[in-house]
């Protein structure tokens, strides 16, 4: 499981930023399963991918449909591990916080394939190679 935790608003350019780090861990060509974002779709990421057509390839899944996305699976795992004692006193703590969730999630691969177990996202392991 690879991350990139970011403070601000998700744009085109936070998201070329996230297959650029990956290339520096990742010796293969990257198959991102994404939603319809208009980030995911803006024409900065298309013209990243054309001048990077190696290393990154989108998936789309279809529009409104949270449900097959893996990526919701994740984001309920986090704000059930968060603590609920303890509330985050700024951004910067809940950034922090997030960051160890992520870090515990790469230690812990059965938990990331178990994101893809479900028979609504079981589709993203048929249809796209991937490795944890």
């Amino acid at each position: 499981m690879h991350f990139v935790v970011f403070a601000e608003s998700f744009i085109a350019e936070v998201m070329c930023r996230f297959p650029d780090r990956l290339g520096g861990h990742v010796d293969r060509k990257v198959h991102l399963v994404v939603d319809g974002h208009s980030a995911h779709r803006s024409g900065k990421v298309r013209d990243w991918l054309a001048a990077h057509p190696d290393d990154a390839e989108l998936h789309f899944l279809p529009p409104y449909s949270p449900e097959p996305n893996p990526d919701e699976l994740v984001n309920a795992d986090l704000k059930h591990s968060l603590p609920r004692q303890h509330r985050a006193r700024d951004q910067d703590e809940l950034i922090a916080e997030t960051r160890r969730f992520f870090r515990r999630r790469q230690r812990r691969p059965h938990i990331v394939r178990g994101y893809f177990g479900g028979p609504h996202v079981r589709h993203v392991l048929d249809e796209t190679p991937m490795s944890f």
